[in-house]
């Protein structure tokens, strides 16, 4: 910003005011030598450039005052483009300098002989006055400067506060509003201005600070609630300090539901797709066919599948290739939150509908999803109580929260998970019928390990280069024998063990490929090869059933669900098991 012509209204006030104390015609130019102010025949002349070589031009760059009082015999006048046409008597010029850079310049005309006599007789005092002008002109240049740059500033700072994901406001310390951003208007649902209102009539949930409680900066949640409107979500208050003294705060607010949105983004799976789940075996590629057409569709989705099989993934998937990939994606293990918690956790609450509940209430986890997809993983170990309400939320497409006078409309897609058989439940009473098939519209059937077994080299290449950066170790490789062994396994923990035992094999490795003796000897099936190798008599089978029962109890006597997978491995039901145990019960002492 260098163009005096911001301030052209400003010059010409001075040009006139000159020409009313001396009498003599004056004209501006700006460093382009383009007139920006005149008086006389000079007004008809704003706009027009000064062309060619002139005392104007000499002026400007040599940064000069001159005076020409005879220009029949002046050097310059010789040189001048207009010197035929000239009808100047004498003239004074001197340049517009501001912190060393000429801007233009301002020159004092005589047409008359009787103007001519005055620059004559006062050429000291001309260039004195014109000088002081010059300087008048600098002045008031350096201030448009100055108010330009503060203005760009504002204009920066403006801009960058609009573009924070966060809504801001900044108060004196009465709480009149100063500024505020976008932000702040489209979160709170502003309809006009509030410039200069009160900060505590408009969000009437804000506590008025005070020297006490305002010592350190603070956060609250909050809950605002006007003609309809509802949105809840956490503030925090910081002080502006200016010279020790306290000036004002700036209050910055955060939707509950963005920060779940921006959570997700955050979150290390959040932009997984089914092209990021690997395998390339015909059932894991046709399961992954069913997960993008049921991404393109609204309907509920149940996913099926044995513990550590990625139904997470799978969920997270179809959101990310649905239409609502945009909005929150909130999961929620049922079995993990104890039953009288889960309901509040899923459905929320209002301030005051129990003892300990939290001040303005709480946000269930389906209005956290909003828009967006909820994923209920371990759906059937849900109670037959808050399976009654999620029913409710399919059917009617609203929630209830508990201590509410009213239920709330909500737009929520529901993929839901399992691992057990959903279909003997409802027929033992332990699951609803009516919520089975609201559920299972898009069944999906995720498959074993130990049914894609071809995806496990892929899975085992990828899982060490995983670990090995995580754990800053040089393996790079396996050994084929103990990938021969892996593939032979029966992984009753799926992809959750196969991980489990990279992990653990990348960890004790000590050179740069995994080899057999650091993989568990759970995988390598120690335990039948010392038999074989120490017994070679025939046995009965019912001694064989008995050894291979003993052993299938040893090896899953850790783990939670010990005697389903037990079953599994064997290749029996439960019931089959337990009546085994039954019968040889000595093995189960």
């Amino acid at each position: 910003m260098n163009n005096i012509e911001y301030i052209k209204d400003d010059i010409q006030n001075i040009a006139e005011a000159i020409v009313a104390v001396l009498g003599i015609d004056v004209t501006i130019v700006n460093q382009d030598l383009i007139r920006v102010a005149g008086t006389g025949i000079y007004i008809e002349k704003i706009g027009e450039k000064v062309h060619g070589y002139s005392a104007f031009n000499k002026s400007l760059i040599e940064q000069i005052g001159i005076i020409i009082d005879d220009p029949s015999c002046n050097d310059i006048c010789k040189e001048c483009y207009d010197k035929r046409e000239c009808k100047e008597f004498a003239e004074v010029c001197c340049p517009i300098v501001c912190d060393n850079e000429a801007y233009g310049v301002i020159g004092l005309i005589a047409f008359t002989n009787e103007q001519a006599n005055i620059i004559k007789n006062n050429k000291d005092n001309l260039m004195n006055f014109l000088g002081k002008m010059a300087d008048l002109i600098s002045n008031k240049i350096k201030a448009q400067i100055k108010t330009y740059e503060l203005e760009l500033e504002k204009k920066k700072l403006e801009t960058l506060v609009d573009s924070i994901d966060k809504a801001i406001v900044a108060i004196d310390v009465n709480g009149k509003i100063d500024k505020y951003n976008s932000k702040f208007e489209q979160i709170f649902n502003l309809k006009q201005s509030i410039k200069n209102r009160n900060i505590f009539e408009v969000l009437k949930f804000i506590n008025t600070p005070s020297v006490d409680n305002f010592k350190k900066e603070k956060s609250c949640s909050f809950h605002y609630r006007v003609d309809g409107y509802d949105l809840k979500g956490i503030y925090n208050i910081s002080k502006i300090i200016l010279n020790n003294e306290l000036k004002g705060y700036v209050i910055d607010f955060i939707d509950k539901k963005d920060a779940i949105k921006n959570y997700n983004k955050m979150n290390k799976d959040y932009g997984i797709t089914l092209d990021n789940i690997i395998g390339n075996s015909k059932v894991i590629n046709n399961t992954k066919k069913e997960a993008l057409m049921a991404s393109k569709s609204t309907s509920t989705v149940l996913i099926i599948g044995e513990s550590g099989t990625g139904k997470e993934l799978f969920a997270r998937s179809i959101h990310n290739h649905s239409s609502r990939c945009d909005n929150p994606f909130v999961a929620v293990n049922c079995a993990a939150i104890p039953d009288n918690l889960l309901e509040s956790e899923l459905f929320g609450y209002e301030e005051g509908s129990f003892t300990g509940a939290k001040k303005g209430g709480k946000l269930g986890k389906f209005e956290l999803a909003h828009k967006g997809t909820i994923f209920l993983d371990e759906i059937g170990d849900m109670s037959l109580h808050l399976q009654a309400k999620l029913l409710r939320v399919l059917q009617e497409k609203e929630l209830n929260k508990i201590g509410s006078k009213s239920n709330k409309l909500i737009d929520v897609r529901i993929v839901a998970a399992t691992n057990k058989d959903l279909e003997n439940m409802v027929n033992k009473g332990t699951f609803r019928e009516d919520l089975y098939y609201r559920l299972n519209v898009i069944p999906i059937n995720l498959p074993s390990l130990r049914e894609r077994k071809e995806d496990i080299p892929l899975l085992i290449d990828f899982m060490i280069k995983e670990y090995s950066r995580k754990l800053d170790k040089n393996v790079v490789d396996i050994d084929k024998n103990v990938v021969d062994i892996m593939v032979d396994y029966n992984w009753p923990g799926n992809i959750r063990e196969l991980q489990n035992v990279i992990e653990y094999s990348v960890n004790m490795s000590s050179n740069s490929i995994i080899t057999v003796e650091v993989i568990p000897n759970r995988v390598k099936n120690i335990e039948s090869e010392e038999v074989i190798v120490k017994d070679d008599s025939i046995r009965t089978l019912e001694e064989l059933e008995k050894r291979e029962i003993m052993k299938a109890l040893n090896k899953y006597k850790d783990y939670k669900k010990d005697k389903e997978l037990v079953s599994k491995a064997l290749g029996i039901s439960r019931a089959t098991l337990y009546r085994k145990l039954e019968k040889y019960k000595e093995v189960s002492k």
